[in-house]
């Protein structure tokens, strides 16, 4: 597989909600920087700011000021420089939420060919694209089960292979292990880090689980629209 170039860069990131005198600042001085493979942590209390930035980062608000660049494209810089923020959404960033949200009425094979499908590729070419997936993951087994037929760790990882089948540069995973135990929180973290490596995603967990707090490498903490570095402890997965 050929390095894929950039991961996630982001520069004084700011977001600003209303004006005047009802104005308030969100994001204030946001600076990250993740490499192709790598999974950080991003912690901080309620209000702190790491919904906006997520949302920012994952093109669903618009930014106030700043640079964003997510592989080797620049798609923010005190403006869009993307025209369909859709199409990025699809193609360059997995999104990984503390639900699965699987669709009710899709098998597995099809919960992660759907993303894609919709990009144009062939019915044939995205359910062997989400096979490969599946299988990596440990529940190939289950693909012709419906999302009601499956554990919470199996829906966990049918999530993460429906955000990497794109095999987009950045993973947004916000609090995927808040609902598990710690084993199966464990193994999702184990599973994050092998697909980074695997695919060269750069990957932020958003995470308040201490499970799972000493994995990581790296850390930002971010408080009141600031984010701060800081070397993690980088423990083992078991």
């Amino acid at each position: 597989m050929s390095q894929r170039v950039g991961g996630v860069r982001i520069e004084n990131l700011k977001k600003q909600y209303g004006q005047g005198a009802n104005a308030f600042l969100a994001l204030k001085n946001v600076n990250m920087q993740v490499a192709p493979g790598e999974v950080v942590g991003l912690i901080g209390p309620s209000g702190s700011g790491k919904s906006t930035l997520l949302k920012c980062l994952g093109a669903i608000i618009d930014p106030t000021e700043g640079v964003m660049k997510l592989g080797d494209q620049l798609i923010y810089d005190n403006g869009w420089k993307v025209r369909d923020l859709r199409a990025l959404r699809r193609d360059k960033i997995g999104f990984v939420f503390q639900s699965p949200y699987l669709i009710p009425f899709l098998d597995v094979v099809d919960n992660v060919a759907l993303l894609p499908m919709l990009a144009g590729v062939s019915n044939g070419q995205a359910r062997q694209k989400a096979m490969h997936l599946l299988e990596a993951l440990d529940v190939a087994h289950r693909a012709q089960a419906m999302p009601s037929q499956l554990s919470g760790g199996e829906q966990q990882r049918v999530a993460i292979a429906r955000g990497l089948v794109n095999q987009p540069p950045i993973i947004l995973a916000d609090e995927p292990t808040a609902p598990l135990d710690s084993e199966r929180a464990l193994a999702v973290i184990r599973i994050l880090n092998d697909m980074a490596r695997e695919y060269e995603t750069a990957i932020i967990v958003v995470t308040h689980d201490e499970k799972i707090i000493p994995t990581f490498r790296r850390i930002y903490h971010i408080r009141d629209g600031i984010t701060y570095e800081e070397a993690g402890q980088g423990r083992p997965i078991n």
